[in-house]
Protein backbone atom coordinates (compact mmCIF):
# COMPACT_ATOMS: atom_id res chain seq x y z
CA UNK A 1 0.00 0.00 0.00
CA UNK A 2 1.42 3.46 -0.55
CA UNK A 3 2.05 4.93 2.50
CA UNK A 4 1.43 8.14 1.48
CA UNK A 5 -2.56 6.98 1.24
CA UNK A 6 -2.11 4.58 4.53
CA UNK A 7 -4.55 6.13 7.05
CA UNK A 8 -1.45 5.41 9.76
CA UNK A 9 -4.36 6.07 12.65
CA UNK A 10 -6.20 3.02 11.68
CA UNK A 11 -3.47 0.49 10.75
CA UNK A 12 -1.90 1.23 13.84
CA UNK A 13 -5.16 0.52 15.94
CA UNK A 14 -5.62 -2.46 13.88
CA UNK A 15 -1.66 -3.27 15.23
CA UNK A 16 -2.87 -2.79 18.51
CA UNK A 17 -5.60 -5.35 18.48
CA UNK A 18 -3.12 -8.45 17.23
CA UNK A 19 -1.29 -7.42 20.59
CA UNK A 20 -4.58 -7.20 22.50
CA UNK A 21 -5.47 -10.68 20.64
CA UNK A 22 -2.02 -12.69 22.38
CA UNK A 23 -3.87 -11.97 25.85
CA UNK A 24 -7.64 -12.12 25.18
CA UNK A 25 -9.66 -13.19 28.06
CA UNK A 26 -12.80 -13.79 26.43
CA UNK A 27 -13.57 -16.90 27.59
CA UNK A 28 -14.12 -15.51 31.14
CA UNK A 29 -17.29 -13.94 30.42
CA UNK A 30 -19.32 -17.47 28.88
CA UNK A 31 -17.16 -19.81 31.22
CA UNK A 32 -20.13 -21.34 33.17
CA UNK A 33 -22.24 -20.83 30.15
CA UNK A 34 -19.98 -23.00 27.68
CA UNK A 35 -19.33 -25.46 30.36
CA UNK A 36 -22.99 -26.31 30.51
CA UNK A 37 -23.31 -26.73 26.91
CA UNK A 38 -20.55 -29.21 26.69
CA UNK A 39 -21.67 -30.60 29.43
CA UNK A 40 -24.41 -31.50 28.06
CA UNK A 41 -25.60 -35.12 26.02
CA UNK A 42 -27.32 -34.82 22.67
CA UNK A 43 -30.10 -35.34 24.10
CA UNK A 44 -30.02 -32.05 26.37
CA UNK A 45 -28.97 -34.47 29.57
CA UNK A 46 -25.85 -34.40 31.38
CA UNK A 47 -23.16 -35.92 29.34
CA UNK A 48 -21.97 -39.45 30.43
CA UNK A 49 -18.41 -40.24 32.21
CA UNK A 50 -16.36 -37.30 33.33
CA UNK A 51 -17.72 -33.45 32.81
CA UNK A 52 -15.41 -31.04 31.52
CA UNK A 53 -13.86 -28.41 33.55
CA UNK A 54 -12.22 -26.04 31.02
CA UNK A 55 -13.97 -24.76 28.39
CA UNK A 56 -12.97 -25.08 24.62
CA UNK A 57 -12.83 -21.58 24.37
CA UNK A 58 -10.06 -21.33 27.28
CA UNK A 59 -8.35 -24.52 25.95
CA UNK A 60 -7.89 -22.82 22.64
CA UNK A 61 -6.49 -19.83 24.21
CA UNK A 62 -3.89 -21.93 25.98
CA UNK A 63 -3.08 -23.65 22.20
CA UNK A 64 -2.13 -19.83 20.95
CA UNK A 65 -0.62 -19.08 24.18
CA UNK A 66 1.79 -21.97 23.40
CA UNK A 67 2.01 -21.37 19.86
CA UNK A 68 3.13 -17.81 19.99
CA UNK A 69 5.67 -18.12 23.09
CA UNK A 70 7.10 -21.54 22.12
CA UNK A 71 6.36 -22.43 25.57
CA UNK A 72 6.36 -26.61 27.01
CA UNK A 73 3.09 -27.58 28.74
CA UNK A 74 4.85 -27.67 32.24
CA UNK A 75 5.89 -23.67 31.42
CA UNK A 76 2.31 -23.10 30.47
CA UNK A 77 1.54 -24.02 33.69
CA UNK A 78 3.16 -21.92 35.60
CA UNK A 79 2.28 -19.37 33.08
CA UNK A 80 -1.74 -19.99 34.01
CA UNK A 81 -0.85 -19.70 37.67
CA UNK A 82 0.78 -16.95 37.81
CA UNK A 83 -1.82 -15.37 35.05
CA UNK A 84 -4.42 -16.52 38.16
CA UNK A 85 -2.85 -14.51 40.97
CA UNK A 86 -4.41 -11.64 38.50
CA UNK A 87 -7.22 -13.26 37.02
CA UNK A 88 -9.64 -15.52 38.92
CA UNK A 89 -9.54 -18.75 36.90
CA UNK A 90 -8.81 -22.49 37.16
CA UNK A 91 -5.66 -23.75 36.48
CA UNK A 92 -5.27 -27.29 34.71
CA UNK A 93 -1.97 -29.05 35.14
CA UNK A 94 -0.31 -29.34 32.46
CA UNK A 95 -1.20 -33.21 31.94
CA UNK A 96 -4.45 -31.71 31.29
CA UNK A 97 -3.72 -28.96 28.86
CA UNK A 98 -1.66 -31.56 26.68
CA UNK A 99 -4.35 -33.76 26.33
CA UNK A 100 -6.67 -30.89 25.58
CA UNK A 101 -4.80 -28.78 23.32
CA UNK A 102 -3.63 -32.07 21.12
CA UNK A 103 -7.41 -33.09 20.38
CA UNK A 104 -7.97 -29.29 20.01
CA UNK A 105 -9.40 -29.04 15.99
CA UNK A 106 -9.67 -25.07 14.36
CA UNK A 107 -10.93 -25.53 11.15
CA UNK A 108 -9.67 -23.26 8.50
CA UNK A 109 -12.94 -22.66 7.31
CA UNK A 110 -13.72 -21.19 10.82
CA UNK A 111 -10.84 -18.24 10.06
CA UNK A 112 -11.95 -17.18 6.54
CA UNK A 113 -13.83 -14.22 5.87
CA UNK A 114 -16.77 -15.02 3.94
CA UNK A 115 -17.86 -13.73 0.27
CA UNK A 116 -19.91 -14.23 -2.38
CA UNK A 117 -17.54 -13.75 -5.20
CA UNK A 118 -15.47 -16.10 -7.04
CA UNK A 119 -11.28 -16.04 -6.27
CA UNK A 120 -8.25 -16.88 -7.73
CA UNK A 121 -5.89 -18.78 -5.55
CA UNK A 122 -2.41 -19.24 -5.18
CA UNK A 123 -1.30 -23.44 -4.74
CA UNK A 124 2.12 -24.14 -3.38
CA UNK A 125 4.08 -26.23 -0.74
CA UNK A 126 6.58 -25.57 2.04
CA UNK A 127 8.72 -27.57 4.73
CA UNK A 128 8.73 -26.69 8.14
CA UNK A 129 11.19 -28.26 10.50
CA UNK A 130 10.54 -31.37 13.04
CA UNK A 131 13.03 -29.66 15.69
CA UNK A 132 15.09 -27.22 16.29
CA UNK A 133 17.91 -29.46 16.65
CA UNK A 134 17.59 -31.58 13.58
CA UNK A 135 19.45 -29.89 10.86
CA UNK A 136 22.45 -30.26 13.86
CA UNK A 137 21.58 -34.02 14.35
CA UNK A 138 21.56 -34.36 10.86
CA UNK A 139 24.91 -32.91 10.62
CA UNK A 140 26.94 -34.56 13.24
CA UNK A 141 24.62 -38.13 14.08
CA UNK A 142 24.13 -38.99 10.61
CA UNK A 143 19.83 -39.20 11.47
CA UNK A 144 17.54 -37.74 9.47
CA UNK A 145 14.61 -36.14 11.51
CA UNK A 146 12.53 -35.21 8.17
CA UNK A 147 10.30 -32.40 7.84
CA UNK A 148 6.49 -31.70 8.05
CA UNK A 149 5.50 -30.90 4.32
CA UNK A 150 2.33 -27.93 4.44
CA UNK A 151 0.76 -27.84 1.25
CA UNK A 152 -1.72 -24.15 1.46
CA UNK A 153 -4.22 -22.46 -1.25
CA UNK A 154 -4.23 -18.82 -0.87
CA UNK A 155 -7.01 -15.73 -1.78
CA UNK A 156 -4.56 -13.71 -3.64
CA UNK A 157 -6.93 -11.01 -3.02
CA UNK A 158 -7.57 -11.47 0.78
CA UNK A 159 -4.10 -13.48 1.45
CA UNK A 160 -5.95 -15.85 3.73
CA UNK A 161 -5.12 -19.58 3.69
CA UNK A 162 -8.54 -20.96 2.47
CA UNK A 163 -6.88 -24.78 2.03
CA UNK A 164 -4.38 -26.53 3.77
CA UNK A 165 -3.29 -29.99 3.73
CA UNK A 166 -0.52 -31.45 6.26
CA UNK A 167 1.55 -34.16 5.42
CA UNK A 168 5.49 -35.93 5.74
CA UNK A 169 7.61 -35.12 3.46
CA UNK A 170 7.57 -38.24 1.26
CA UNK A 171 3.92 -36.71 -0.17
CA UNK A 172 3.86 -35.36 -3.67
CA UNK A 173 2.65 -31.86 -4.13
CA UNK A 174 0.15 -33.18 -6.91
CA UNK A 175 -1.43 -35.60 -4.83
CA UNK A 176 -2.49 -33.00 -3.03
CA UNK A 177 -3.21 -30.42 -5.55
CA UNK A 178 -7.13 -32.38 -5.88
CA UNK A 179 -7.76 -31.89 -2.08
CA UNK A 180 -6.99 -28.34 -2.00
CA UNK A 181 -8.54 -27.21 -5.12
CA UNK A 182 -11.94 -29.33 -3.86
CA UNK A 183 -11.63 -27.69 -0.13
CA UNK A 184 -10.91 -24.34 -1.87
CA UNK A 185 -14.50 -23.84 -3.21
CA UNK A 186 -15.97 -26.52 -0.27
CA UNK A 187 -14.36 -23.11 1.95
CA UNK A 188 -14.95 -20.17 -0.55
CA UNK A 189 -17.58 -21.06 -3.09
CA UNK A 190 -15.97 -20.67 -6.82
CA UNK A 191 -13.00 -20.87 -7.58
CA UNK A 192 -12.05 -19.37 -11.17
CA UNK A 193 -8.31 -19.05 -11.61
CA UNK A 194 -5.48 -21.26 -9.95
CA UNK A 195 -1.49 -20.38 -9.54
CA UNK A 196 1.00 -22.41 -9.29
CA UNK A 197 4.51 -23.67 -10.04
CA UNK A 198 6.34 -26.14 -13.09
CA UNK A 199 6.14 -28.58 -10.40
CA UNK A 200 2.11 -29.10 -10.65
CA UNK A 201 2.43 -29.24 -14.19
CA UNK A 202 0.77 -32.46 -14.49
CA UNK A 203 -2.13 -33.71 -16.70
CA UNK A 204 -4.35 -34.64 -14.13
CA UNK A 205 -4.21 -31.25 -12.35
CA UNK A 206 -5.47 -29.52 -15.83
CA UNK A 207 -8.21 -32.60 -16.29
CA UNK A 208 -9.48 -31.20 -12.94
CA UNK A 209 -9.68 -27.86 -13.65
CA UNK A 210 -10.82 -28.36 -17.18
CA UNK A 211 -13.83 -30.63 -15.48
CA UNK A 212 -14.65 -27.65 -12.77
CA UNK A 213 -14.14 -24.96 -15.34
CA UNK A 214 -11.63 -23.18 -13.50
CA UNK A 215 -8.97 -21.25 -15.68
CA UNK A 216 -5.04 -22.45 -15.23
CA UNK A 217 -2.23 -20.28 -14.17
CA UNK A 218 0.17 -23.31 -13.60
CA UNK A 219 3.50 -22.44 -15.24
CA UNK A 220 4.77 -25.02 -17.73
CA UNK A 221 8.17 -26.89 -17.56
CA UNK A 222 10.71 -25.81 -19.94
CA UNK A 223 10.68 -29.37 -21.49
CA UNK A 224 6.56 -29.69 -22.11
CA UNK A 225 5.38 -30.87 -25.46
CA UNK A 226 2.27 -29.51 -27.30
CA UNK A 227 0.69 -33.41 -27.51
CA UNK A 228 -2.53 -33.98 -25.29
CA UNK A 229 -0.76 -37.04 -23.81
CA UNK A 230 -4.20 -37.31 -21.68
CA UNK A 231 -4.88 -33.50 -21.25
CA UNK A 232 -6.33 -31.82 -24.16
CA UNK A 233 -6.46 -28.62 -22.22
CA UNK A 234 -2.98 -28.99 -20.80
CA UNK A 235 -1.96 -29.32 -24.46
CA UNK A 236 -3.63 -25.98 -25.26
CA UNK A 237 -2.26 -24.38 -22.22
CA UNK A 238 1.66 -25.53 -23.55
CA UNK A 239 1.09 -23.92 -27.12
CA UNK A 240 -0.11 -20.70 -25.44
CA UNK A 241 2.98 -20.74 -22.97
CA UNK A 242 5.08 -21.08 -25.72
CA UNK A 243 3.68 -18.98 -28.40
CA UNK A 244 3.29 -15.82 -25.90
CA UNK A 245 6.86 -16.33 -24.20
CA UNK A 246 6.53 -16.64 -20.02
CA UNK A 247 6.61 -12.90 -19.64
CA UNK A 248 3.56 -12.13 -21.44
CA UNK A 249 2.16 -15.18 -20.42
CA UNK A 250 2.68 -14.08 -16.95
CA UNK A 251 1.20 -10.76 -16.99
CA UNK A 252 -1.87 -12.80 -18.98
CA UNK A 253 -2.78 -14.67 -16.29
CA UNK A 254 -1.43 -12.38 -13.59
CA UNK A 255 0.76 -15.09 -12.53
CA UNK A 256 2.91 -12.77 -10.19
CA UNK A 257 0.16 -13.11 -7.53
CA UNK A 258 1.44 -16.53 -6.97
CA UNK A 259 3.88 -15.21 -4.62
CA UNK A 260 1.23 -14.98 -2.32
CA UNK A 261 1.34 -18.40 -1.06
CA UNK A 262 5.17 -18.02 -0.74
CA UNK A 263 4.13 -14.54 1.19
CA UNK A 264 1.81 -16.87 3.52
CA UNK A 265 4.85 -19.76 4.59
CA UNK A 266 7.13 -16.47 5.03
CA UNK A 267 4.56 -14.78 7.68
CA UNK A 268 3.79 -17.89 9.49
CA UNK A 269 7.41 -18.91 9.81
CA UNK A 270 8.45 -15.27 10.72
CA UNK A 271 5.53 -15.05 13.45
CA UNK A 272 5.18 -18.12 14.64
CA UNK A 273 7.92 -20.08 14.38
CA UNK A 274 10.11 -22.36 11.67
CA UNK A 275 9.70 -25.84 13.96
CA UNK A 276 7.03 -28.10 15.55
CA UNK A 277 7.38 -28.46 19.49
CA UNK A 278 5.01 -31.48 19.12
CA UNK A 279 7.22 -35.36 19.14
CA UNK A 280 4.12 -37.75 17.82
CA UNK A 281 2.95 -37.07 14.56
CA UNK A 282 -0.49 -36.71 14.90
CA UNK A 283 0.34 -34.04 17.12
CA UNK A 284 2.79 -32.62 14.51
CA UNK A 285 -0.07 -31.87 12.43
CA UNK A 286 -2.45 -30.38 14.76
CA UNK A 287 0.07 -28.21 16.05
CA UNK A 288 1.05 -27.10 12.19
CA UNK A 289 -2.72 -26.56 11.51
CA UNK A 290 -2.97 -24.79 14.76
CA UNK A 291 -0.27 -22.37 13.68
CA UNK A 292 -1.89 -21.56 10.18
CA UNK A 293 -5.28 -21.21 11.49
CA UNK A 294 -3.65 -18.57 13.84
CA UNK A 295 -2.60 -17.08 10.91
CA UNK A 296 -5.26 -16.42 9.35
CA UNK A 297 -7.44 -14.72 12.59
CA UNK A 298 -4.03 -12.58 12.85
CA UNK A 299 -4.41 -11.61 9.23
CA UNK A 300 -8.26 -10.62 9.64
CA UNK A 301 -7.64 -8.49 12.57
CA UNK A 302 -5.45 -6.09 10.11
CA UNK A 303 -8.40 -6.06 7.47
Amino acid sequence: MDSKKRNWKEYNEKLVKRGEMYLDLDFLRNWEKELEKMNKGKNGKRKRGRQYEFPASFIKFLGFVRIIFHLPYRQLEGFLKKLSELVEMGVPDYTSIFKRVTKLNIPISETIMKSDKPITIAVDASGVKVTNRGEWMREVWKRRRGWIKVHIAVNTKTKEIVALEVTDERTGVNTVFPTLVNKAEENCGKVEKVLADAEYDDRRNFNLLKAKEIESGIKIKRSAVARSRGSFYRADCVEEFQRLGYDKWAETHEYGYRWMAETAFSSVKRIIGEHVMATKVQNMFQEVAMKFAFYNILLNLRM
